[in-house]
């Protein structure tokens, strides 16, 4: 008898729903909607949702470029290259990581719209939008109370406008699109009595695919499909197995490809990222608990937070490390009340934050160990729980039909207004990167980037004065020295360029850009000899950069050799056939030497492309050449 009850007791657990004791079984006896019955049929909820996303995001739908947004955007030759799409799927050449789907996302719309930044921000919202209506569908299928508050938590909460209202964060909306496409997939695949089941397996597996090239954190989406199983009580047979194990090999081989494409291609490695197993255990667990503090209290959202200082000697360091092993404890020894429901939601938590966590280094770790785009699935976790036990407890309350609506209406409208005052950031450059300022004086890529805005319209000195400040909070930081020097290049103070030039260079031999800087400034001081040497390290590095290659044949011609500076004015044509000023030099150049028709024809090609080019028009009255448009 004693064996027949647990036999029967172990049926029972099977047939639990996937939640655990916050699953239905929790609620009160009797008939009772889902959701609030003034909230309306699904049509009306998934409308609501849109609704309030869209108000919520439209002061960031006319915000401009940031930060990287121009290496992905209006300076990727990728976009617009005759071969771009074989390249962004088959070459090294994209500026960042292996993200082809994105590239070719962005190529797209390039072609559609150029760089009107009100398409690209509402294509990022519609993705988003999605995904919470796939959320919904995704928790209401795990059957977990709350599902629609959850999934309108997802869309509405502050510490998701990052990855909205970055336009580089296309990676992180598209990646969560095929997610939760797998996903839901995955769950009609397993679910059988089900017509045409490999087809929906199929469907999953090529959704995970195009999620890997969007972002390679996808890459525990299989960690995912055992802990449905786990959730659901199910066991892992050899079928199962067999069919999991191209995800796992799939996500594997693209992780191992994206750490070393961080370590080699982007340079992710130095002091910077040297950091032991222990170091990397701290950053991860006091991670952790910022991440779950910011989603219950989002307040003082930043684009780049402060980054923590890590001592392996620091006894306080080990209290957040405590911390996560006292809440494991915690959660296991309350199984028996809490299901498996708050273990699984932590668990999908901390898996699909785990690439970003900091177990792997990143190059963004530089500035920062923590952003809120890093989070924008995981948290899907922490909100499912805190829905279906919000809404599992207010329902079992006395006045819970009445009392429940109230409670979701409040936080809504709640979240709706801070996500919709943490957008106007993004609605002006400007604004956004003097809030980060404001919120994290630390950081040096907020002074950058401002005095970049600062530079480029003239305010040299106000530029000058932010680079300055940047250098001085980030003294390790090669940028602010790099922009230094360009700042004074444009001032003509040669000295001052050539100066902290190299000490963007001393501070990191690999920035590129400093040699052109340095080769700008010995070019402005007619030190030729040093300006040769300087653009010839810099494309050596970069060798597709039309303006480099003019600038060294300008400089050899004028140490006297005229025939390499030729060859070099043709290799700037051929990298870049409408640079007018290639066109004048080799000219010029021509005109110098006595090869009249071939000097009148470049000259002439210069006036096409820049009809004012005035040097130009006066070396062709030179040769004798007159007549519109000379």
């Amino acid at each position: 008898m004693k064996s027949h009850r647990k036999a029967s007791s172990r049926r029972r657990s099977a047939k639990q729903l996937t939640y655990g004791r916050l699953g239905r079984q929790a609620l009160p006896k009797g008939p009772g909607p889902a959701l609030p019955a003034v909230l309306g049929s699904v049509a009306v909820r998934a409308t609501l949702l849109i609704v309030l996303t869209v108000i919520a995001y439209y002061p960031a739908m006319h915000g401009g470029f940031i930060w990287d947004d121009n290496l992905y955007i209006s300076e990727n030759p990728l976009l617009t290259a005759p071969d771009g799409l074989r390249k962004i799927w088959f070459s090294l050449q994209s500026p960042s990581q292996y993200f082809p789907l994105v590239y070719t996302s962005f190529r797209l719309e390039y072609a559609w719209w150029g760089l009107n930044t009100q398409g690209y921000h509402w294509v990022n919202l519609i993705l988003h939008i999605t995904n919470a209506l796939f959320a919904w569908r995704l928790l209401k299928c795990l059957k977990v109370p709350g599902a629609w508050l959850a999934a309108a938590i997802f869309a509405l909460h502050p510490v998701q406008v990052e990855s909205v209202a970055w336009i580089t964060e296309r990676k992180n909306v598209l990646m969560v699109f095929f997610f939760l496409l797998s996903l839901l997939a995955w769950l009609k695949y397993i679910d059988p009595p089900t017509r045409n089941r490999w087809l929906f397996y199929m469907l999953a597996l090529i959704s995970y695919i195009l999620a890997l090239s969007a972002k390679t954190t996808a890459c525990t989406l299989p960690v995912v499909l055992l802990l449905i199983f786990w959730l659901r009580r199910e066991n892992i047979n050899v079928r199962r197995a067999v069919a999991i194990a191209p995800f796992v090999l799939l996500g594997f081989a693209m992780g191992m490809v994206t750490i070393w494409w961080e370590r080699h291609h982007i340079g992710t490695h130095g002091l910077r990222f040297a950091l032991s197993p222990l170091e990397r255990l701290l950053i991860v667990s006091r991670g952790v608990w910022f991440y779950l503090g910011k989603l219950l209290w989002p307040t003082n959202l930043a684009f780049f937070y402060p980054k923590w200082r890590i001592n392996e000697s620091d006894p306080l360091g080990y209290f957040w490390p405590f911390a996560c092993a006292v809440l494991a404890v915690g959660i296991y020894f309350a199984r028996r009340w809490t299901g498996r429901s708050i273990a699984a939601g932590l668990l999908f938590f901390i898996a699909t934050l785990s690439p970003v966590a900091g177990f792997i280094m990143l190059y963004t770790f530089r500035y920062t160990f923590v952003a809120d785009h890093y989070q924008y699935l995981a948290m899907l976790g922490p909100v499912a729980l805190v829905s279906a036990g919000v809404t599992t407890s207010i329902r079992r309350t006395r006045y819970g039909r009445w009392f429940l609506p109230f409670v979701i209406c409040v936080v809504l409208l709640a979240l709706d207004a801070l996500t919709m005052r943490q957008g106007a950031m993004y609605g002006d450059i400007e604004t956004l990167w003097r809030t980060t300022i404001a919120r994290n004086p630390g950081c040096a890529v907020p002074y950058n980037n401002l005095g970049n805005i600062l530079l480029k319209r003239g305010d040299v000195d106000g530029a000058l004065a932010f680079y300055k400040k940047g250098s001085d909070v980030d003294p390790a930081n090669a940028e602010p020295e790099y922009n230094l020097g360009a700042a004074f290049l444009s001032k003509r103070n040669w000295d001052e360029a050539i100066m902290h030039s190299q000490k963007a260079l001393a501070l990191d031999p690999a920035f590129t850009e400093a040699y052109y800087n340095l080769g700008n400034a010995y070019l402005g001081k007619e030190d030729y000899a040093h300006a040769v040497d300087s653009y010839q390290l810099a494309l050596r590095a970069r060798p597709n950069n039309a303006i480099g290659h003019c600038n060294l044949g300008v400089s050899l011609v004028a140490i006297g050799k005229v025939s390499q500076g030729i060859l070099q004015f043709e290799e700037a044509l051929r990298v870049d056939p409408n640079y007018a000023p290639a066109h004048y030099n080799l000219g010029y150049t021509f005109m110098q030497i006595g090869r009249r028709n071939e000097a009148v024809d470049h000259l002439k090609k210069a006036v096409a492309l820049k009809p004012n080019y005035n040097e130009a028009i006066e070396r062709l009255r030179e040769l004798g050449v007159t007549g519109p448009p000379f």
